[in-house]
């Protein structure tokens, strides 16, 4: 006898599909004959994909800028697997990690170039907290929390150094096995060509579609050619909303030239989770809807994309062996006012809706999905 029987599935390519878990992991999907000790019959009527992953959150509850509970970012909006985004550095990486383990959500970080973190806005405007020795030994210690790492590349953060932080974060990556490197662009300097001719493969753009004067796309509104060979060389893309991060006109005119995201993330935290303009991945995704992209390709950015950029392998996708982690959501005609980050409206007709979430084999019931009384469990 199964675990958990998830039966009349239906996935994004408009199939229906049985899919049995135990111990933790998918252990048959199609049509499931075996019964399970909990059975979920979906009628289909709801989406199940495999777990959402949220490539850019900030949940370190200690931080005093940028803090939120990982549960409030992840499990209970329907997210198995968050990924914080350079809050904490070597200094208090060991809290962090200490914290994540009372969690539900799966939380793995990327740790910041500078030891100190996110304590302040200017992380790297001291380069006597970019210690390569702290980030190895950090590394060393939480080989499988630490995915990567992060440095933030605008002159609010670099103050006086220009791109001698980045330059310093690349020889770390070097000096700890080409971990995927994560770097936030936003006001100049240093200039976006000189951040993007320094990437290689598997490095990340985070606030691809930010409306700064730095941004992707020319004046006159081509790719930028640093940024199009970066792309060509395996760069990857990450939205990365924010409280400051996404311009619908940039992302429209990007996702219209063929300019795809790989990963869709929201850089939630309390405030921007509670007051807008983030609200939750699910109503980034939603964004991104609006903007141009199908159901299949927000899905995969939230999914198999995030999970091959950062090296989730047993994440990401439906398969048999694989972690037990789904998300069940429907996609509603729901007519809906967004804001982006420059608080330019977008009329969206449908809205993506986490009702639930399955978390290394069990059941939750999202917030929405409780106060909507969806599944009776």
């Amino acid at each position: 006898m199964y675990d958990l029987v998830i039966r009349r599935a239906h996935l994004v390519d408009d199939t229906l599909i049985d899919i049995a878990i135990q111990d933790g992991r998918i252990a048959a999907l199609g049509e499931v004959a075996g019964a399970g000790r909990q059975e979920v019959d979906l009628k289909g009527e709801h989406y199940v994909s495999a777990g959402w992953i949220d490539s850019h959150v900030h949940c370190y509850p200690k931080s005093p800028i940028y803090h939120d509970e990982p549960d409030s970012v992840g499990i209970a909006t329907g997210v198995t697997t968050v990924v914080d985004a350079g809050s904490t550095g070597a200094d208090d990486v060991d809290t962090f990690y200490q914290i994540t383990r009372s969690a539900t959500t799966d939380v793995y970080a990327l740790l910041n170039i500078s030891r100190v973190g996110l304590i302040a806005q200017n992380e790297l405007a001291d380069m006597s907290h970019i210690d390569g020795d702290a980030v190895r030994e950090a590394v060393k210690r939480y080989p499988d929390f630490i995915v990567g790492l992060k440095a933030r590349m605008s002159s609010s953060v670099v103050g006086e150094n220009g791109i001698t932080p980045l330059q310093r974060a690349k020889a770390i990556q070097k000096e700890n096995g080409d971990l995927p490197l994560m770097v936030h662009i936003g006001n100049n300097p240093p200039n976006l060509d000189e951040i993007a001719d320094l990437l290689t493969s598997g490095d990340i753009i985070t606030h691809c579609y930010n409306g700064k004067p730095n941004r992707i796309l020319t004046p006159s509104g081509e790719l930028r050619a640093s940024v199009s060979r970066a792309i060509q060389r395996g760069v990857r893309l990450d939205v990365g909303h924010g409280s400051a991060s996404l311009s619908f006109a940039v992302a429209r005119q990007a996702i219209a030239m063929g300019i795809l995201p790989h990963t869709i993330s929201s850089d939630i935290y309390c405030k921007n989770r509670i007051n807008g303009p983030v609200y939750s991945l699910a109503a980034v995704m939603s964004k991104f809807l609006a903007v141009g992209l199908s159901l299949p390709q927000v899905i995969d950015c939230v999914t198999c994309h995030a999970a091959q950029g950062l090296r989730l392998d047993d994440k990401g996708s439906l398969e048999i062996g694989k972690a037990a982690d789904l998300t069940i959501f429907e996609l509603r005609r729901q007519p809906t006012v967004m804001l982006d980050a420059e608080n330019d409206a977008l009329q969206a007709d449908e809205q993506l809706v986490a009702l639930a979430a399955v978390r290394a084999g069990k059941w939750f019931t999202t917030e929405q999905g409780k106060a909507e009384h969806v599944f009776d469990l």
